[in-house]
């Protein structure tokens, strides 16, 4: 009840009002069972505008500290976060992946609609990066179809690193279901695992029109933060060297 209070009477109007979320290709969620909607992934407010454009609760998984805070502050964001569609990791699991993974069986058994977003993490410069093999294994297991989804231009209204940025038009594009019972029973097949994972990653590019780049977003954002502080360290030392030669001349 309190996701619909939050959805309809609360958050929801007032994000819509002030964003005018657009959404495309809805006719393809279907309007009752389990599905998995995978998403590409460019800000923290991704799992805000998503669901607030479909009819269905979406559910997200999420880290079980956002649940078990102390307190008041705890409370309020234990009844926001569950109320916006997201549920704690099982922590039975040997590992937060097995946990995630262990959660959405079960919502996907109940014949929920199970958001995921198979880079990981967010994009932190605007290109679409490799998926991890999770929603496959997820699909797989569940015996579900998988729904690519783009969401567009999020990374306007809240970019990497800020609470908010501009004022954008969110819009949210839902592809064809995507079938993989072909493969049924061969869910420890790392090599069919990635072929899956690949498949859907091309949808999702071809709905959000990103740059892939064949690499995992987190190795990317390391790779990038390592290029920066090398061009600064030298940008640094170019100045020192330049400072020293007019104190010589």
């Amino acid at each position: 009840m309190l996701y619909w209070f939050l959805k309809y009477l609360a958050l929801g109007p007032l994000l819509r009002v002030i964003f005018r979320p657009f959404a495309e290709g809805l006719e393809n969620v279907p309007r009752q069972g389990p599905v998995i909607l995978a998403a590409n992934h460019l800000s923290y407010s991704d799992w805000l505008f998503m669901p607030l454009v479909m009819p269905r609760r979406v559910t997200f998984v999420a880290k079980a500290e956002y649940f078990e805070s102390p307190g008041v502050k705890g409370w309020l964001q234990k009844k926001f976060f569950g109320g916006t569609g997201q549920v704690p990791i099982d922590r039975t699991s040997g590992s937060a992946a097995a946990g995630a993974l262990k959660t959405q069986l079960r919502l996907l058994s109940e014949g929920q609609v199970c958001g995921i977003f198979p880079e990981g993490t967010r994009s932190h410069d605007g290109k679409l990066y490799r998926g991890r093999t999770g929603v496959a294994r997820l699909a797989l297991e569940a015996k579900v179809p998988v729904i690519p989804v783009a969401v567009l231009n999020t990374d306007i209204i809240a970019p990497p690193g800020k609470v908010f940025g501009r004022f954008a038009r969110p819009g949210v594009k839902f592809g064809r279901p995507l079938d993989f019972s072909r493969y049924e029973g061969l869910e420890s097949d790392r090599f069919i695992l990635r072929a899956i994972t690949d498949e859907i990653m091309y949808e999702i590019m071809n709905l959000t029109g990103q740059e892939y780049v064949d690499l995992y977003a987190q190795d990317a954002k390391k790779r990038d933060k390592e290029l920066a502080e090398a061009a600064a360290a030298e940008r640094e030392k170019a100045e020192s060297d330049e400072v020293w030669d007019e104190l010589n001349e």
